[in-house]
């Protein structure tokens, strides 16, 4: 009876994980092995795959329009990473101040992030709009020229990373938040009783203490930044002048728009390799730093 009791003790914890385990199996190391198997393969999902060996890399590397997606998506992380982090991260210094109605403002500048990516993408188009766009008429009122946010090659991604961040921003606020909340008051208390500024409080004793929440956004921001899809396919279509191509953008023209569907998993593949080592590389260089 013991024994069985044992059997049945050690076998059950493996059948009420077994679900998880067959939907894990199912839905993500089948995907990724197969991915993986296109990698070697020409496929245009109606004719029948072609064995071309490592063709899809050496492409890869020779792939000029790729590596400039990539330089588009850096070129949009350089200003969303710190507008993000700064912007965030000031918000939340004044939510996190006894004022009234709390509750609401806090509300209030997390519902962005939780309205469909797709709608705030078509409101922040009309409103970068050269002609009809509230920014531009906002701008012609005061007697400043109007500015082509989303036509001008030269300032196009940056405009789409400022739509970003204020899509964003209320979850990191709500991040920043918990995190400075954790700081306990007596350290403010004791360095204001040595006469330290609010600047040398911010700076010697939130900064240290939230560096984890800090890592966490940076992190969250980076994988968010490199996933940068939505906006520039219905915003500019990745023009113009392919200025605003993503790399995930490119990645989805080669599979769905192009059906090269062995050389968009391989540059999938690549892709994720590049986002775990920048991701790595940020995780040592703020650990170094601390």
């Amino acid at each position: 009876m013991s024994r069985g009791l044992t059997i049945k003790k050690t076998i059950l914890p493996y059948v009420l994980v077994s679900p998880y385990l067959v939907f894990v199996m199912i839905f993500v190391v089948f995907p990724v092995l197969f991915c993986f198997f296109l990698t070697f393969h020409k496929w245009n999902i109606i004719s029948p795959m072609q064995f071309i060996g490592v063709d899809n890399y050496s492409r890869l590397i020779h792939d000029r329009l790729f590596w400039k997606a990539i330089g588009n998506t850096l070129k949009f992380l350089l200003l969303h990473i710190p507008l993000q982090i700064a912007v965030s991260l000031f918000l939340a210094q004044l939510l996190n101040q006894k004022i009234r109605a709390i509750s609401f403002f806090r509300a209030s500048f997390f519902l962005p992030v939780i309205v469909s990516g797709v709608v705030v993408t078509i409101l922040w188009q009309q409103l970068f709009g050269y002609d009809s766009g509230m920014i531009n008429r906002m701008l012609s009122a005061i007697g400043l020229p109007k500015a082509g946010w989303l036509v001008n090659p030269d300032i196009a991604i940056y405009s789409i990373a400022v739509m970003a961040t204020w899509k964003n921003v209320g979850l990191y606020v709500i991040l920043f938040l918990v995190g400075l909340q954790t700081v306990p008051p007596q350290y403010y208390e004791a360095a204001k009783l040595e006469g330290a500024s609010p600047w040398q409080r911010f700076y010697h004793i939130t900064l240290p203490m939230i560096n984890p929440t800090i890592f966490l956004v940076v992190v969250l921001s980076t994988i968010g930044g490199f996933s940068l899809f939505i906006e520039p396919y219905i915003m500019t279509g990745g023009g113009p002048m392919n200025q605003t191509l993503s790399a995930v953008l490119y990645i989805y023209k080669q599979a769905f728009q192009y059906y090269n569907m062995g050389y968009s998993a391989t540059l999938g593949f690549f892709y994720a390799f590049l986002i775990m080592t920048v991701v790595i590389l940020q995780k040592r260089l703020i650990e170094k730093e601390e």
